[in-house]
């Protein structure tokens, strides 16, 4: 669901306000908020990263005492996608002399509406230490190179809390490496960790503290989210929900977002 912003502005808002025009005079139930853009910078496992992150509240009922938004927020995970490969690496890479050594070689994030798809290409070898004349020598007990495909698909909880439900795909791996990908731990490890480093990049670049004005924290809710292609393959997350204010709130609503604007250095677009 898209969100036309049309010819109204922040400005005709507040000057409505000013000339003590009730809101639903001034503009119908077509009154519109822009969110500015946000950048809001997100850290995985020591892997920095930014996240864009803008949006729209337009009305979409007006009540005695209690005013309907329709909220839509959108954030631009792009640099979550280029440096997939790093964030996965930085969270499960690991050499063990008499253990498992796992290598990403390569990882790519895309979009599959409403879902998205990570594909993994990982190097894995399992070694054992045996003692032979009182020291340790390691033995690789198996060893290979695989691919797997986890898909993730956004969900919301009552609370407006945010979760991915991941779905393993496609696995293409060379011998015993196959089944430790589809049932044993590397495969449950791959999903856990590729679902934690999507889902915090989620949560961060959509956090209402980061993107809402103040007034509108508290009374915001999400009820839908999926993921898009925002053009030339950068993955969007768009959630969707509702905020219920009060004429009042609106007015603060609106001095808040003029403020952020103004500090900004730019009018509405």
């Amino acid at each position: 669901m898209k969100v036309s912003i049309g010819k109204l502005t922040l400005a005709v808002f507040v000057g409505a306000f000013a000339l003590g025009t009730p809101p639903a005079f001034a503009a119908g139930q077509n009154l519109i908020f822009k969110i500015p853009l946000v950048k809001i910078p997100v850290n995985i496992e020591n892997q920095p990263i930014s996240v864009t992150a803008w949006g729209v509240i337009a009305m979409v009922k007006a009540e005695p005492g209690q005013n309907v938004f329709r909220l839509e927020l959108v954030a631009d995970l792009s640099d979550l996608q280029q440096n997939i490969t790093q964030v996965l690496r930085s969270q499960l890479d690991r050499s063990d002399r008499c253990g498992e050594r796992i290598a990403i070689q390569n990882a790519t994030l895309t979009p599959f509406a409403p879902a998205s798809v990570v594909v993994a290409r990982l190097h894995f070898e399992r070694w054992t230490c045996v003692k032979v004349f009182g020291k340790e020598r390691p033995n690789k007990l198996v060893g290979g190179n695989g691919t797997i495909e986890v898909k993730l698909t956004p969900a919301v909880e009552e609370d407006s809390t945010l979760r991915l439900v991941p779905e393993i795909g496609r696995i293409d791996a060379e011998g015993p490496l196959g089944e430790l990908l589809r049932s044993g731990s590397i495969g449950a490890a791959l999903r856990e960790k590729i679902t934690k480093a999507l889902l915090s990049a989620m949560q961060k670049g959509t956090n209402f503290k980061a993107t809402l004005p103040p007034v509108a924290q508290e009374y915001a809710m999400i009820k839908n989210a999926q993921f898009q292609d925002g053009g030339s393959g950068n993955l969007t997350v768009v959630l969707e929900g509702e905020i219920r204010i009060s004429n009042e709130q609106i007015k603060l609503l609106a001095n808040q977002l003029k403020e952020r604007l103004a500090s900004q250095g730019g009018p509405p677009q």
